[in-house]
């Protein structure tokens, strides 16, 4: 059994048991948090939303927040001096899928 779901504007498959890291979520420690629900298959049984399945929730625990590898941006324009480093770490949150329901 699995389940498409959405947050932080990007959408996951996910089954039970599997941790994953997902934009940031303003929850605390070791609490519990609901899921939208695009899309949850149990074998060849298939529903899928318009845009989130009635009834259907999939519960998470967070499990812990951090931040990600630094990316680093650098830009120049040749011959013109010009040159300009950045970076850049983004913030993420750990989950734990609990069930699917």
């Amino acid at each position: 059994m699995y389940a498409v779901v959405k947050t932080g504007g990007k959408q996951y498959k996910v089954t039970v048991g599997e941790k994953l890291n997902v934009e940031q979520i303003p929850a605390e420690l070791d609490s519990q948090i609901e899921l939208e629900v695009l899309m949850i298959a149990d074998g060849e049984n298939v529903k899928v939303g318009t845009p989130t399945v009635a009834g259907a929730k999939v519960v998470a625990k967070v499990i812990a927040h951090g931040r990600g590898e630094k990316v680093r941006i650098f830009k120049m324009r040749r011959r013109k001096h010009y040159q300009k480093r950045q970076g850049h770490r983004q913030n993420f949150t750990r989950i734990e899928i609990l069930s699917i329901a």
